[in-house]
């Protein structure tokens, strides 16, 4: 299961309760140690299922984590309003929704979280140019194809957001964000 695939719910409450479970315990066990050092049968005891279980939702560690951070990131942006791109302000939203979400990860700003950071990265990178493209399809804008706009603006708005997030004594949110929306706004509508 992609990153993606967490903004469509399961129909069966089963399979939602049980994925919320694998992650719930992949979330816990990340409190206690490296996420190198969790194997799958780690999480399945944690989550109380058999390790079979784990299998017939993800296709490793690495795809539940993905999972995992995609969601919780999608909370973040469902708790903002956020849902499609439809209007001008949507971009500036997003833009602070995953500075928020960089630096509400403990230790991600300081570097602790490294071997995270690849996973964090794709899963919120999905998310994002999914709710663009959405948004694109709807509201065509340009001559260039909605697919490379999205992938574009997404990768710009989460590497000016991690680079703002490492950097020591960085400047206020609203500040890196107003200079995110600089730089993507063109790219967004497709203007050269």
């Amino acid at each position: 299961m992609s990153a993606v695939e967490t903004q469509i719910e399961a129909v069966d409450p089963r399979i939602r309760r049980t994925r919320l479970l694998l992650q719930n315990a992949l979330d816990k066990l990340l409190k206690e140690k490296d996420f190198d050092k969790i194997s799958v049968q780690d999480i399945a005891d944690k989550a109380t299922l058999h390790r079979a279980t784990f299998y017939d939702h993800y296709t490793d560690k690495s795809a539940l984590l993905e999972c995992l951070v995609a969601s919780r990131f999608l909370e973040l942006l469902s708790n903002r309003g956020i849902k499609v791109i439809s209007c001008d302000g949507a971009l500036r939203q997003v833009a602070l929704g995953v500075c928020d979400y960089i630096t509400s990860i403990p230790g991600a700003t300081c570097g602790e979280q490294r071997h995270l950071e690849g996973h964090m990265e794709s899963a919120v990178i999905a998310v994002v140019r999914g709710m663009f493209l959405e948004g694109l399809k709807r509201h065509p804008s340009s001559a260039i194809e909605p697919e490379l706009i999205a992938s574009a603006v997404s990768w710009a708005i989460y590497g000016a957001a991690k680079e703002w997030a490492h950097t020591p004594d960085r400047c206020p949110v609203e500040q890196i964000v107003d200079k995110i929306e600089i730089l993507t706004s063109p790219i967004f509508r497709g203007k050269q």
